[in-house]
């Protein structure tokens, strides 16, 4: 104790300063619970007001959140404001305890030298720090020859590929065979599932139409979400965003099954991207009471391993 904490702590003793005066000087207690693999720095749209590396971490320690991963989008119909890979680099060294940099290119960018090119720029992204690559919200058929070269290189680079399926956006049919293809070609590749066309598939009720929505009500059996787990080893979920959430909270006794179920599978996220936002995953998944080891998994050490952390 130094000496202004100790005249604090005298002071309040004598009634001259509230106790709190003292409390105050401590260090907060360290962020632990989660890992968080899914969330962006910077403006959103037009419409969203910029995000701070410095008000994500404030956010951060809110929320008992140890680390973040921040995703890249680069592709134009991603985003209206680009997310570079240097920002997301950039926010990592200025808090390299807590930020985790995704790196990510577009498809149909031109790359000099081939396959050979495109591994390259990702071996150079992984060497500033990059572990993984995502944002992958891309305008073309999830196994379109050109995103099948993305996967060739993140797989021989060796990080995973966190993806967005909808019906703009990796696009896919009901049962998501374009997924499967891509699952199957390139099985030392980890892929990490996200948006409405990937967490509308938890159930087997599903059209064109539902791939980009919110379907509510009970989840019908035969999901395609459990079928390429159950078959497929590389597959894994990010339970960010309003799609995750709604995946699970629609029904909550599919859903707390389904964590316990794919305890191995799921990781915690939140697509965090503008001030203020309301993220519902939280008391959502307070609610379903899971045990202390499927929340140890799913909450931080399934993104610890995949992301090669620990």
């Amino acid at each position: 104790m130094n000496r202004r904490q100790m005249l604090a702590r005298t002071a309040s003793f004598a009634g001259i300063l509230p106790a709190t005066t003292f409390f105050a000087d401590q260090p907060k207690q360290k962020a632990s619970r989660y890992i968080d693999i899914h969330t962006h720095i910077g403006t959103y749209t037009n419409n969203t007001p910029t995000l701070t590396t410095t008000a994500l971490i404030r956010w951060m320690d809110e929320h008992d959140i140890e680390k973040a991963v921040v995703l890249p989008l680069v592709s134009p119909e991603s985003t209206t404001y680009l997310q570079l890979p240097d920002a997301a680099i950039a926010a990592s060294r200025e808090f390299p305890d807590r930020l985790i940099p995704f790196c990510s290119i577009d498809p149909r960018a031109i790359i000099h030298g081939g396959q050979k090119g495109l591994v390259d720029i990702l071996r150079r992204y992984v060497d500033q720090g990059a572990k993984g690559f995502g944002e992958h919200k891309v305008g073309l058929n999830f196994d379109d020859p050109l995103m099948m070269r993305v996967y060739a290189a993140c797989e021989q680079v060796g990080i995973p590929l966190l993806f967005h399926i909808d019906r703009i956006r990796g696009k896919d049919k009901p049962g998501l065979p374009r997924l499967e293809n891509a699952l199957r070609s390139f099985p030392e590749l980890n892929f990490i599932g996200h948006g409405p066309g990937w967490w509308a598939s938890i159930s087997g009720l599903t059209d064109s139409d539902t791939l980009g929505s919110y379907p509510k009500g009970p989840v019908a059996p035969g999901g395609a979400i459990d079928r390429l787990m159950e078959n497929y080893p590389n597959i894994y979920g990010d339970l960010s965003a309003g799609s995750g959430a709604n995946a699970i909270g629609r029904d909550l006794d599919f859903g707390r099954d389904f964590f316990i179920r794919r305890q191995d599978r799921l990781c915690f996220g939140t697509d965090y991207l503008k001030p203020g936002q309301h993220v519902p995953q939280f008391a959502l998944f307070e609610k379903l009471e899971l045990p202390a080891t499927v929340q140890a998994k799913v909450f931080k050490s399934n993104a610890e391993r995949v992301l090669k952390l620990a």
